[in-house]
């Protein structure tokens, strides 16, 4: 017989993955509380939703559970021209959390799958610190994930990443929606920049177009490049949280959008009964630096940046009006940038833009 082969010269290296294990390790317990049973070596995760102890109770008298997947999008190449992936981590928990909180619900625990060309462990181990740091910040724990070494799929340094949320509501303090109505305020929560949705026309006008480089100065942003594009997704769970755990929620909170593809245009109408309109005045806010930058650089029409980018509103609630002035004040002093965009008023379930 000849020479035998491995599977390390199929280019799969079962020790690299060994040793990333071992690396990553910190940053998974990092996100650990007393509901999650760690069992190293375990083929599953495992998460308490409810149980009894002194240590800690957390009792649902209805429980939902909420499910999110999510990816980031072409932001992973610019992460790789960078070379700096820890923050496109925070991103990738934050699309699949962001969106589970409209729904009212508490985030329970997250997975993150990550397939790569070659397994490179501090690389793996930075991309793993981002998911960590990003589930430290949404309160839930990184009980499992999943790292895939296929060189005959992906290119020499390339890599994507995909995220699995779960979270948990009473059943009776779902937000769906369904009370919106004419006269509802609608409060805005400033972005962190770009987020993690549109980066195809991102990355055509930056280098296709202008042909410039992550590194490149922007007076206009007062960063480089890369700094600005790499800005990580604001994450709305601890506010979200904790705001509607103070009320009554249904006769409050009446709606609530995480403004990802689509941007307001597309992601308002989700939540809107049918006899309903957003109407959203475009000076009621800052528009951050970033998008003014891609506009004229490109440049992009108005409408064409509103259904593209999030414009510098993030998070968006629809609220009983007596409550705007209160729920402001509560998410400002949770930390939030809070603008009052529009209001709620008669029509087909569309934004209308002013």
């Amino acid at each position: 017989m000849g020479k035998y082969i491995t599977y390390e010269q199929s280019g799969v290296s079962i020790d690299a993955n060994d040793v990333m294990v071992k690396r990553i390790r910190s940053s998974v317990q990092s996100t650990f509380g007393p509901r999650v049973l760690d069992l190293p070596g375990g083929f599953a995760g495992m998460f308490r939703l409810d149980y009894n102890e002194k240590i800690f109770r957390k009792n649902y008298k209805n429980p939902v559970l909420v499910a999110c997947t999510d990816g980031v999008g072409t932001k992973v190449q610019l992460a790789q021209l960078a070379k700096k992936y820890n923050t496109v981590g925070i991103d990738l928990v934050a699309m699949s959390v962001n969106d589970m909180i409209v729904q009212g619900a508490e985030p329970l625990f997250f997975l993150d799958y990550l397939a790569v060309n070659k397994l490179e462990p501090e690389l793996i181990a930075e991309m793993v610190q981002g998911v960590a740091a990003g589930c430290r910040k949404a309160d839930c724990a990184l009980i499992g994930g999943e790292t895939a070494e296929m060189p005959d799929i992906y290119r020499k340094d390339d890599f994507d990443m995909a995220g699995f949320a779960v979270g948990v509501v009473e059943k009776n303090r779902i937000v769906d929606g369904s009370k919106t109505q004419p006269g509802d305020v609608l409060l805005g929560l400033a972005s962190s920049g770009i987020h993690s949705n549109g980066f195809s026309l991102v990355r055509h006008i930056c280098f296709k177009q202008n042909k410039l480089k992550m590194t490149d100065d922007i007076a206009a942003l007062d960063t480089t490049l890369g700094q600005a594009l790499l800005e990580p997704t604001r994450i709305y769970v601890r506010p979200i949280v904790k705001l509607l755990a103070q009320y009554k929620v249904k006769r409050v909170v009446h709606a609530m959008a995480h403004i990802t593809g689509g941007g307001l245009l597309g992601n308002i109408p989700r939540v809107l009964p049918k006899n309903c309109d957003a109407v959203i005045k475009k000076n009621s806010w800052s528009l951050p630096p970033i998008f003014s930058f891609l506009q004229q650089a490109g440049p992009v029409e108005e409408a064409e940046m509103f259904r593209v980018f999030n414009m510098g509103i993030g998070y968006v609630l629809a609220v009983a009006p007596d409550f705007a002035d209160s729920i402001t004040a509560k998410l400002t002093g949770f930390g939030e940038t809070v603008y009052k965009i529009g209001t709620i008023t008669k029509g087909n379930r569309k934004v209308v833009l002013k």
